[in-house]
């Protein structure tokens, strides 16, 4: 059984953060040639009776559909992390359970990610349409665009809003979730549900006792039940960073933690690297805009994250989306990724020239990242700044924001 890849997921909660904040993080850990693009999709009215193509599967559409920005592996549908409008987050965990994840074509992880922030306005909206939809369509398929094995995993979510979050762990169709409202919460690539659950599968309980994994005599502990032998240890290296903070835990602390290769959280293995990272900032004050930070390149020690809020007519980006294949693309022939075509966006050319810079000629590596910092910073104070104002943003201020960063950012590489 394959081991699912080490990706940390965060949130931090008033106390533990700044200034009525809720802070969100995470980071992507993906076969390390993988591609990750930032994308924008706006708000959208839909047809009766239409269907949307997923990444394996078409699944009924729902009449109307929430703008959304999303970081994903560039050969899929769905995506690792992402954001819609209403200030809802979702990011996805591949684990791996006593229960082998199905090899057949159904909905990924990663799809129920967008899925949920297409079409829930609220965490828990968001939690109720993943759980139907995994119940309806099932989860299974290829996790890598890989065509010489099929790398299955099962799915754990963090879904998180203004007010609360939702941790949601899955086998199969059965599932399980606790809802969190203060404190720093982590989860990884392992099951970390034990006693403490608020919402689950119906039929969960009867399930697991006709399986002998539990005989209902103890308390019913999700972990132990559906976790392999020993395999749901506390596993999160971040989580005591962050509580570090006291009550500061601010986006440049979710930062700083995804970008620790000491603990862990910052993958880059032989197998794995971080391929992408989020960080979020949703105020619960709702009078203030959410602030979604990406690097769309990998290895967020050697990334800066760059702002993105949302506004009506937000500004494409074509230098960080990957190139498109259209109907020729090898993951959607059947057999599927006979070949590996060049998915590389531009932000991510320019990226791997710095990252050669950085390890052929230190002076000037370290001298590109002190200046990519600096521009990074000079983010971060701009959009404390929008979160403190007393006056209402206007939207004409940041419509190029995202676009502006990256356009920024690319100049410096060249």
């Amino acid at each position: 059984m394959a081991a699912a890849p080490p990706s940390y997921c965060f949130v931090a909660f008033p106390p533990c953060s700044k200034d009525g904040l809720v802070v969100f993080g995470k980071n992507s850990a993906r076969p390390r040639d993988e591609v990750q693009e930032v994308v924008y999709f706006a708000a959208a009215a839909h047809d009766p009776g239409s269907k949307v193509e997923c990444t394996y599967i078409e699944i009924e559409q729902v009449p109307k559909t929430h703008a959304i920005v999303l970081s994903r592996p560039s050969w899929l549908w769905g995506a690792e992390m992402g954001a819609n409008e209403h200030g809802v987050c979702v990011a996805n965990e591949a684990v791996v359970t006593r229960e082998p994840a199905s090899e057949s074509e159904a909905l990924l992880g990663m799809d129920l990610v967008r899925l949920g922030l297409e079409r829930g306005a609220t965490a828990k909206e968001a939690l109720d349409v993943i759980v139907a939809l995994l119940e309806e369509h099932g989860q299974g398929g290829n996790y890598y665009e890989d065509g010489s094995s099929c790398h299955t995993f099962q799915s754990a979510f963090l879904i998180v809003d203004r007010n609360e979050a939702w941790i949601l762990e899955t086998s199969g169709k059965y599932w399980a979730a606790e809802k969190i409202t203060e404190g720093v919460k982590c989860i990884c690539n392992q099951l970390s549900l034990t006693t403490k659950i608020d919402a689950e599968h119906p039929e969960l309980r009867n399930y697991v006792r006709s399986q002998g994994w539990w005989n209902g005599d103890s308390d019913f502990n999700f972990s132990e039940v559906f976790s392999l032998a020993d395999d749901h240890l506390a596993c999160c290296s971040g989580r005591e960073s962050l509580e570090k903070q006291g009550g500061d835990v601010s986006a440049q602390a979710m930062i700083d933690v995804l970008r620790d290769k000491d603990s862990g959280v910052c993958v880059d293995s032989e197998s794995f690297l971080t391929t992408a990272s989020i960080v979020s900032v949703l105020p619960q004050d709702p009078s203030f805009p959410c602030v979604h930070y990406f690097t769309g390149t990998p290895d967020p020690s050697r990334s800066i994250f760059k702002p993105f809020i949302f506004v009506d007519d937000v500004k494409s980006v074509p230098k960080v989306q990957s190139p498109s294949f259209g109907n020729d693309d090898p993951a959607k022939k059947i057999p599927r990724f006979q070949e590996k075509p060049d998915r590389r966006h531009e932000l991510y050319k320019a990226h791997e020239w710095a990252r050669s810079l950085l390890e052929n000629d230190q002076d000037k590596g370290q001298k590109l990242m002190r200046i990519m910092l600096d521009l990074e910073k000079q983010g971060l104070e701009a959009m404390e700044d929008i979160l403190t104002r007393t006056e209402v943003l206007d939207p004409a201020e940041v419509v190029d924001l995202f676009y502006d960063c990256v356009d920024t950012e690319l100049k410096f590489f060249k």
